[in-house]
């Protein structure tokens, strides 16, 4: 029996700061289950996936009550000897706590202790060969059956999943066979494997896809294919980390690097840049552009640190809005919420998942106040940033994270274990000060 952060029986629970705290002999992690209005962790999924994304359902384009349902792709990392697949799967019977007009919450089936049969979270896998690592997979806005991926093989390919999207229900039953797909189209015009891809939200099928090697190609869409510019764009000095369409402009695009830089591209003007501006001390593996708040342009760099930079002013002094070293390893991905324009998930090496608020600022009045009301609570450190708004730990070597596009607040990431589905209370957002993680001797 672990204690309670707000058990007066309890040893006294303290906030866990990875990279800082150090767990003792009979120690060990416990979240706290009145921050989450949902957690589950889905471990039963096979290999580890390396990258993974939503898929958009018609189910409800905003979606608020209980039980939710979740249709993803994910892409596989094996060891040698073992085949490659990327997993088309549902996610179904997630049960959480509904928000009260109290501002309180009631239970509406708790997934993470319900054993019943037919009533407990389910999750349903179809498998699809894929030869080698898929680095990273993402589906198209437009037509979210459509994926593409980016292989270890040097590769770039489309496919179309919905036979298999179509076929998954709710029973939870597992398909342990790995089917066998032909892709739509294959590229292998890159001289290396890389990571960065992007479907532009804005013209169906248009996609740009970077390597390794420094280069980025641009994939066209026409009536029955694609066509696929063999001259590529070229303007880092280094390897190409990551890619994002504009959010309202359909011919603009930014990169970053590990050269350090962030780069803004016009397909209509050559294959230069328009705009390169440094953005880290060291590679920036990845970034977001803010579709909510189109000016604004997130990234994640390897040495831990996190910036937003404003589009409006990079041609000027400087365009940095703001800037967070909180982390203590690589950020291993980025992404705004689709729902609240000031909001932004990070994922990182240190084993933590992140969400911040841009539009808090820190107010020393209402924070004696807030700690005078929370004084039976656990107690965080002090020198956490105002804008972080919540952390989430359980798993170890996160790789990506996602907001659901459709049901608010919900978020997924892939690490080493598996896939963690959670939506933090909205008590959780006004407890700023609450680690979602404590430590207690049992």
């Amino acid at each position: 029996q672990l204690g309670e952060p707000s058990s007066s029986s309890a040893i006294p629970a303290k906030v866990w700061q990875p990279g800082v705290d150090a767990l003792e002999d009979g120690e060990e992690l416990q979240y706290d289950p009145t921050a989450y209005n949902y957690f589950h962790q889905f471990v039963s999924i096979g290999c580890p996936f390396l990258s993974f994304d939503v898929v958009r359902d018609h189910l409800g384009l905003v979606r608020s009550e209980f039980p939710h349902t979740l249709y993803g792709v994910a892409g596989t990392q094996t060891p040698k000897g073992t085949p490659n697949y990327v997993g088309i799967f549902m996610l179904s019977n997630m049960k959480g706590k509904m928000p009260r007009p109290d501002g309180e919450c009631d239970m509406d089936g708790d997934s993470s202790s319900d054993d019943e049969e037919g009533t407990k979270d389910t999750m349903q896998l179809k498998k699809v060969a894929h030869a080698g690592s898929v680095n990273r997979i993402r589906s198209m806005t437009q037509k979210p059956h459509l994926c593409a991926t980016w292989g270890e093989t040097g590769h770039v390919q489309v496919w179309d999943y919905s036979s298999f999207l179509n076929s998954l229900s709710d029973s939870g039953m597992e398909d342990k066979v790995i089917h066998k797909l032909v892709p739509l189209k294959v590229f292998s015009g890159h001289k290396d494997e890389g990571f960065a891809i992007d479907w532009n939200p804005l013209v169906t099928g248009r996609l740009v896809s970077g390597d390794l090697t420094k280069c980025i190609h641009l994939w066209e869409p026409t009536s029955s294919n694609w066509n696929i510019d063999a001259n590529p764009f070229v303007g880092h000095s280094k390897s190409v980390e990551d890619l994002q369409w504009s959010p309202t402009e359909a011919d603009i695009f930014a990169s970053s690097s590990a050269d350090k830089t962030i780069a803004i591209w016009d397909i209509r003007t050559g294959k230069k840049p328009c705009i390169i501006m440094k953005a880290h001390n060291s590679d920036v593996n990845v970034i977001s552009w803010n579709r909510l708040a189109n000016n604004m342009i997130a990234s994640g760099s390897d040495d831990g640190s996190v910036s937003v930079h404003d589009y409006r002013l990079i041609k000027g002094v400087g365009s940095l809005a703001a800037h967070f070293k909180y982390h203590k390893k690589a950020i291993t991905s980025i992404e705004w919420s689709p729902f609240e324009a000031s909001t932004l998930a990070v994922s990182s090496e240190d084993h933590q998942l992140t969400i911040w608020d841009l539009a808090v600022e820190r107010d020393a009045e209402g924070e004696d106040e807030f700690e005078s009301k929370m004084q039976d609570h656990v107690k965080a450190p002090e020198d956490l940033p105002p804008q972080l708004l919540f952390v989430h730990q359980g798993q170890k070597h996160w790789k990506e994270v996602h907001w659901h596009p459709q049901v608010p607040g919900m978020l997924v990431a892939t690490g080493i274990d598996g896939l963690d589905v959670l939506m933090p209370s909205n008590v959780a957002a006004t407890l700023a000060y609450l680690d979602g993680w404590a430590r207690a001797k049992p």
